[in-house]
């Protein structure tokens, strides 16, 4: 084979490099949970939605395993009063949707750990919303 006919196959194999470097060396940083709703309205049934972002694309990250989530009332200087947390499924991607029982209207604060395919940190988020009557 002559070096004209290797120059394309090279080109394209240090692309593929570059590429698997670049996705290689992101960081739990480089991702973020935002809340969809700030404000939810309070009740058993109430439902947390929250997005996670890669803020190097600014896409929304669909397929994440989300592994410890808490729900207390931290902003309101009442961090031991906690509430159960139940994963529902996603109606868009890189939406997480949760079902929990906000007793009380107030601040509350959700946090989260999740494991990303490909990712070696955990994303962890920490997101404030209130409870509204």
């Amino acid at each position: 084979m002559t070096a004209i006919h290797l120059m394309p196959r090279a080109g394209l194999a240090c692309l593929a490099l570059a590429l698997f470097f670049t996705n290689a060396y992101a960081a739990a940083t480089d991702y973020r949970f935002e809340l969809v709703e700030p404000e939810i309205a309070e009740g058993p049934e109430a439902i947390v939605a929250v997005r996670l972002i890669d803020e190097r694309t600014k896409e929304p990250v669909s397929g994440a395993i989300i592994f410890a989530t808490r729900l207390d009332m931290a902003p309101e200087g009442m961090e031991a009063m906690t509430t159960a947390v139940e994963a529902m499924p996603s109606t868009e991607p890189g939406v997480y949707r949760f079902r929990t029982n906000l007793g009380m209207e107030g601040g509350w604060r959700f946090k989260l750990a999740a494991e990303l395919q490909g990712e070696a940190e955990t994303v962890q988020g920490e997101l404030l919303l209130k409870a509204i009557p």
